[in-house]
């Protein structure tokens, strides 16, 4: 885990998304996307302030089984896992205020 981030591979991905006791958000991402390094850091805040949602990575390119999976054609791509389940996709980089609206109804102080 770097910086509260979970990484996630083939190997680990479906245990941790179905063991999870809170959500969990997937950020499906690459090392060549700009838009995935601006989010990035964000991510690494959002996993750092609120301890009621896991944070995690898929590298596609090292990945790409899961990515076809789940039907991730751009990336950035977060999905939100609740119970195992996928709750919410939200595509292309966002600013921290308006991802922390978006999942705001997976946070602990709304459920």
């Amino acid at each position: 885990m770097a910086d509260g981030i979970v990484i996630l591979t083939t190997s680990t991905f479906d245990e941790t998304v179905a063991s999870s006791e809170q959500p969990i958000v997937v950020d499906f991402w690459a090392e060549w996307c700009g838009p995935c390094k601006l989010i990035a850091p964000i991510l690494g805040e959002i996993a750092a302030e609120q301890p009621g949602i896991t944070i995690a990575k898929v590298n596609v390119d090292e990945n790409p089984d899961i990515a076809m999976r789940y039907n991730v054609m751009s990336i950035p791509t977060l999905l939100v896992f609740d119970k195992g389940d996928v709750r919410k996709r939200l595509v292309g980089a966002k600013g921290k205020g308006q991802l922390l609206q978006e999942l705001n109804e997976f946070l602990p102080t709304s459920r």
